[in-house]
């Protein structure tokens, strides 16, 4: 199932490139993801309150928080620096140079989650590298 939401993940992240490039238009960068962020809070608690999940707030660790509070600074940097190469570059340079962020993770996940890394990684992540120059150059 995880492949599923990854597929899905993909396509509306394909999908929200295409919007973003066309929505901010004559729009500031930072304002269009403010709104965005808006839109998202918005559609995020409202899953949490028709899942019922949000009983689960107080059971969030201290870590958990601290960590997720430092993943919602990095998404907010990652979005801000994004709409702002969307609104001075074309998408199809754009979004391959922001997937860069497949081998960066994978480099992190080593470093700092000691996964492991394999010859598989390591071909990906030099093909996906090769393939992002060549369509972003």
């Amino acid at each position: 199932m995880w492949f599923v939401f990854a597929l899905l993940s993909a396509v509306f992240a394909a999908m929200t490139s295409i919007f973003a490039k066309i929505g901010i238009e004559g729009v500031n960068s930072n304002l269009a993801t403010a709104i965005r962020t808006i839109v998202i809070l918005v559609m995020a608690w409202g899953i949490v309150f028709l899942t019922g999940a949000q009983g689960g707030v107080s059971e969030i660790s201290k870590k958990s928080w601290q960590f997720l509070i430092l993943s919602g600074l990095a998404t907010g940097a990652s979005w801000l620096c994004y709409y702002k190469a969307l609104q001075l570059g074309s998408v199809s340079k754009v979004v391959p140079i922001d997937k860069l962020s497949i081998v960066i993770t994978l480099i992190l996940a080593v470093v700092f989650l000691h996964e492991e890394l394999t010859a598989k990684s390591v071909i990906g992540a030099i093909l996906i590298t090769v393939g992002t120059l060549a369509m972003a150059l």
